[in-house]
């Protein structure tokens, strides 16, 4: 049964872990002031876990932010943010010292800006255990590795001197919960913590949160636009609308029955693997040619040092095709080596054997001028797009660039125009194309990738986790505007995702990586629902069901996961 907590569980009536009562929050910006949340209040209860979820921008971020004192600058505050009995918004620097990491920690969205690009991490580790007087140079380095292997991180000893730029996304991500785990706080505060992990990994995180409630009594709020997730680790279920608090219930009851319209409009859009809806893809073609779009044959990709020392085989003998007009999925764990395939078809890492094809084109013998004129054809959608951004250009500027850099035709009212156009193609005000990359939510700067992407009218997208960091509304406005983008303009694309369900929608082909390898490919119903290898069987029965009941029947029956279970979409209104 899903827990429930009230204050007649605590004859003592100590203080909650943490109670917000009308928290309001107002960010004056030069484009006037932003209400970004609105007289909302809400309770943590002790071993609780408590999910936060709505659109980008309803505000969800910026409570959780709450928690620690962390707020934009201009912002006005007024309520109570009451943790373990201290209220945050009035407290001295040196109480919020003590809170930060002590009694409350928080797992950051974007794990490249969370982390010093210029420190290892094992330095970085063991800077908030120094902060907060671990003083013995043993213990840290022996607390630091012990959190690293617990959330995955191979060889933790050897890697504690590595960079952050040594590790992959979903591995970063798992360094910065690493991090908020170390001095083991009462409060966990998990801003979309499964955001850049593939679902094995997923799952191993979300074991990882339920034992720091379960082993050592942590109550944990979940800031999440995974479904799946929500109902797989939350009791409680709060939903937020443009700042204002819409709904809240225990998780079983909001997914029964859940009583707002945008509730519902909310859990329609949440894609489903197996659901059967694949319309997106079965209404294109791919267009026949000769010439594939992009063909490796047998490529290597090693990573060395900056000495030439100690070499990294990241891809190992990976053979593919992507024709013209056709959408090809490329699947596997953070670390199997997708970004590092999507790199290389732009251009951005050598190869190291085999041979790599784009447009017909061998990029081992393109010279700089021809590897500029190929990329001119070549749309990116990175992952993380907070880090893909100049922090000092406006929109405008941040989606105008590559028209700038490749000399697009029309001068700067052209390019203008040309944003504006991309601005409303991927659903934002044209109000945005003034505003800077750090002004917008972590999903509105997704769309700003993705238009920024498109600017040049490619014949080749390579999508880097695209809807990563989008609530599910949003994502299914977002693939569809790709998907109608894709059919029009009939670029070809490589799609990454660690999402299998978002894959399903759009690939006509999808393609399956372990460890570098690729383990298995074909078409997107056959790999999908006849997965013919092992890995590909555990990767979708590791994907989780927004289904609370079959959540707990998963967990309550482990060894019957070896085949995974799809779930049908229930009836409700279209989003």
């Amino acid at each position: 049964m899903t827990a429930t907590f009230s204050r007649a569980d605590r004859p003592d009536q100590s203080p909650l872990p943490l109670e917000i009562d009308g928290l309001s929050l107002s960010i004056d910006t030069h484009h006037g002031t932003v209400h970004a949340v609105n007289n909302v209040s809400l309770e943590l209860h002790p071993g609780e876990i408590l999910a936060v979820v709505g659109e980008s921008g309803s505000g969800k971020t910026l409570t959780a932010r709450a928690v620690l004192g962390l707020f934009p600058p201009r912002t006005r505050t007024s309520g109570v943010v009451m943790l373990s009995g201290t209220d945050v918004l009035s407290a001295t620097p040196a109480e919020l010292r003590d809170i930060r990491g002590g009694k409350a920690a928080m797992i950051f969205q974007e794990p490249s800006t969370a982390l010093n690009p210029v420190f290892t991490i094992g330095w970085q580790l063991e800077e908030g255990l120094r902060a907060h007087g671990m003083t013995s140079k043993s213990e840290r380095r022996a607390r630091a590795i012990e959190m690293l292997r617990a959330v995955g991180i191979p060889d933790p000893e050897r890697r504690m001197g590595d960079y952050p730029h040594q590790f992959s996304g979903g591995q970063k991500q798992r360094i910065i919960i690493a991090m908020a785990l170390a001095l083991r706080p009462s409060v966990i505060i998990a801003d979309e913590p499964t955001t850049a992990l593939d679902v094995t990994v997923q799952a191993e995180i979300l074991d990882l949160l339920r034992a720091c409630r379960e082993e050592f009594g942590a109550s944990i709020v979940l800031i999440t636009h995974n479904m799946g997730v929500v109902a797989d680790l939350a009791d409680r279920v709060a939903v937020m609308y443009r700042g204002d608090l819409v709904e809240e219930a225990p998780v079983e009851e909001l997914f029964a029955h859940p009583r707002e319209e945008y509730t519902q409009q909310l859990l329609a859009a949440v894609p489903r693997l197996g659901s059967g809806s694949r319309a997106i893809a079965a209404t294109r073609e791919t267009a026949p040619s000769a010439t594939p779009a992009v063909s490796l044959d047998a490529v290597d990709i090693v990573y060395r040092s900056g000495f030439g020392t100690h070499p990294v085989k990241a891809v190992h003998g990976v053979s593919l095709e992507i024709a013209p007009g056709e959408v090809v999925g490329l699947v596997g764990e953070s670390g199997s080596g997708k970004s590092t395939i999507g790199r290389a078809i732009g251009g951005l890492e050598a190869v190291a054997g085999g041979s790599l094809r784009v447009f017909g084109e061998d990029l081992a013998k393109l010279r700089s001028r021809g590897l500029r004129e190929l990329r001119r054809r070549i749309g990116f959608v990175f992952q993380d797009p907070a880090a893909s951004f100049n922090s000092f250009m406006t929109v405008e500027q941040c989606i105008a660039e590559p028209l700038r850099i490749h000399a697009a035709p029309g001068g700067k009212r052209a390019h203008r125009a040309r944003a504006l156009e991309l601005l409303d193609a991927v659903e934002l005000p044209a109000a945005f194309a003034e505003r800077h990359p750090f002004e917008l939510s972590g999903g509105q700067r997704q769309r700003v990738g993705l238009a920024r992407a498109l600017a040049l009218a490619p014949e080749l997208v390579i999508a880097d986790e695209p809807t990563s960091a989008l609530d599910v509304s949003v994502q299914a406005k977002v693939l569809d505007i790709f998907a109608t983008l894709q059919r029009d303009l009939g670029f070809a694309s490589l799609f990454i995702s660690h999402d299998l369900a978002v894959v399903e929608l759009l690939a006509h082909r999808v393609g399956v990586l372990q460890q570098g390898r690729l383990v298995e490919i074909g078409e997107t119903e056959r790999v999908l629902h006849s997965p013919e290898h092992a890995y590909t069987q555990r990767l979708i029965a590791a994907v989780p069901v927004p289904d609370p009941a079959v959540q707990r029947l998963r967990r309550a029956h482990p060894e019957e996961q070896a085949q995974p279970i799809l779930s049908v979409a229930p009836e409700g209104p279209a989003a």
